[in-house]
């Protein structure tokens, strides 16, 4: 029996994707070992959102095949896509594959290991279809449902459209069938994923709106939660379904990029920085204390001191719960890493830790909100390790500590109160 080992980077439809990738091998008779010096196989299934990932990459890579020389290395994912056989110039790399391909993982593997050929990724560009394909892990107490592939987009900085084609959705009665076989595994919540979901149905003349209007008609499941959306893709009609549904967590994760319309122009995002913080006012009135998450680049292309400032101040009026923020990293093959007046990185620098110091004031505001508040909570398959007492988390996504030992609550829905926020640690107890 051949052992493995693997390490999935960035966003949630490459770990989704990771998982889709080990229930493959282990399904043909592979074994996942838990330390990479114990495999005879190495997988790195990679991020390319940023050159920094691609340099992460290559040095787990290269630090493998020092620390052991035999091992047979695999780079899948996003830098495999879209730098193919060039990556064989690399002694660290033994071969590659697709983006498409790894999702039949095994199969793909026998026939690089069978020719001479060492790297299998086909033109991804002219893929059409969304591999409707099923994961069956019960070890986490959410699920995982990638109901999307690919975007239509193209934003200046961004390389993704070319590693992941166009934007492709899954069937919604697939999509109900895998929430409805979830919930007969005993899972409570499902998050959905994919690279651009808020494009789901642009492909087949459907929108996101009809699918989950599908899932509330023709699923059991408790709670379901959304991934990335762009601003433009949260109208009324959405803010309507999702605020009428008992199955929604109140949790938004926006992804803006900047707060200053000239940054935004630059990036080629279709919105208005006046019209999203207007929309995050509208979506704190609606819902109960929804967490409203943001994506923000510090230190584009273009981007003068002037330009963060208004960002800054922007991100500090509005009613967000926390900002996920990264300084700009030019990626080869970009129409950003081409422009002028690109910024020197020591100042991307300080201007991400200004947007980190704007989120840990924000999410520390949210969480003292929710204090006294009554939450319902999903208790997580497995207590807190360093307490022992129950893990959970809320709707509005806060993880939280129960007062509590009792294992016969892992794996469901209580409602507790909170109580404090203390340590960077949120404590509740429960009803």
């Amino acid at each position: 029996m051949k052992s493995f080992y693997i390490h999935s980077m960035g966003c949630k439809s490459n770990q989704f994707e990771g998982s889709i990738i080990i229930q493959n091998l282990e399904n043909n008779s592979f074994e996942q070992v838990k330390k990479p010096e114990d495999a005879d196989i190495f997988i790195l299934n990679s991020c390319s959102v940023t050159s920094k990932s691609d340099s992460e990459a290559f040095y787990i890579l290269r630090n493998i095949k020092h620390k052991k020389p035999e091992i047979i290395t695999v780079l899948t994912g996003c830098i495999a896509q879209v730098e193919k056989e060039k990556l064989l110039e690399h002694d660290f790399v033994d071969y590659v594959i697709g983006n498409d391909e790894k999702l039949n993982f095994f199969e793909t593997f026998q026939k690089l290991s069978a020719s001479t050929s060492a790297c299998i990724a086909a033109d991804i560009m002219n893929l059409g279809i969304f591999h409707e394909i099923a994961l069956d892990d019960t070890t986490k107490t959410r699920a995982s449902l990638k109901i999307q592939d690919g975007c239509d987009s193209r934003c200046t900085y961004c390389i993704i459209p070319f590693a992941r084609g166009k934007s492709r959705s899954a069937d919604k009665k697939f999509v109900a069938e895998q929430i409805n076989n979830f919930s007969k595994h005993g899972f409570k919540e499902v998050v959905f994923t994919g690279i651009h979901i808020g494009q789901w149905g642009k492909d087949t003349g459907e929108s996101l709106i009809d699918l989950l209007k599908y899932i509330e008609d023709n699923t059991t499941i408790e709670r379901y939660r959304l991934g990335s959306l762009n601003p433009t893709e949260i109208n009324d009609s959405l803010l309507e379904l999702l605020s009428q549904s008992e199955k929604f967590c109140p949790h938004f994760h926006l992804s803006l990029q900047s707060a200053c319309n000239k940054t935004l122009r630059s990036m080629n995002r279709f919105y208005r920085v006046e019209d999203y913080l207007e929309q995050i006012e509208h979506i704190n009135e609606i819902f109960d204390m929804p967490f409203l998450g943001s994506d923000i680049i510090t230190g584009f292309a273009g981007e003068s001191d002037e330009d963060f400032e208004i960002t800054r101040q922007n991100l500090e009026l509005s009613g967000l719960s926390q900002i996920h923020t990264f300084p700009y990293s030019k990626r080869k093959g970009t129409i950003g890493a081409s422009l002028p007046n690109q910024v020197d990185e020591k100042i991307k620098e300080q201007r991400a830790s200004i947007v980190k110091e704007i989120s840990a004031r924000k999410l520390t505001e949210f969480i003292n909100k929710n204090t006294g508040t009554e939450r319902e909570v999903l208790i997580e398959k497995h207590p807190d390790k360093k307490t022992g007492f129950l893990k959970g988390v809320t709707k509005n996504y806060l993880t939280v500590l129960i007062n509590s030992q009792n294992e016969n609550l892992l794996n469901t829905l209580a409602k507790v109160k909170i109580k404090k926020y203390q340590d960077g640690k949120i404590y509740s107890e429960l009803i």
